[in-house]
């Protein structure tokens, strides 16, 4: 079962950065595009960056200029550079599969706020 460790995340003010890691237990990299996804409470956890196994990226509207994703497969790590960050980027990190998540994380808590 592949497991994953969401780390990085923290308190920033506006206009900050932070860069997220996940380590994944297997060599899920190789094979499947993976994620981040994040959720704040009473809405529903959504996608808002993607790569696939050959390292083409997608980011979502709301956050593109501004977050990068990128891979280390040779770690199983995948990586979220998150700049400018706004209040409404608040919420809990969490990495998976792209578009086909399997067991959840713990993720990493984001905080943006003056």
């Amino acid at each position: 079962q592949v497991r994953f460790v969401e780390s990085g995340g923290g308190f920033v003010q506006p206009g900050g950065s932070l860069r997220l890691s996940c380590a994944a237990s297997g060599s899920i990299f190789s094979f499947y595009p993976m994620g981040w996804y994040r959720q704040v409470p009473g809405k529903q956890r959504e996608l808002v960056a993607s790569i696939t196994d050959i390292g083409i990226t997608y980011v979502t509207n709301s956050v593109k200029g501004r977050f990068t994703i990128s891979k280390n497969t040779a770690k199983n790590t995948v990586y979220l550079q998150m700049n400018s960050l706004k209040p409404e980027d608040t919420a809990v990190y969490y990495c998976n599969r792209a578009g086909d998540p399997v067991s959840w994380g713990q993720g990493t808590q984001v905080t943006v706020s003056s």
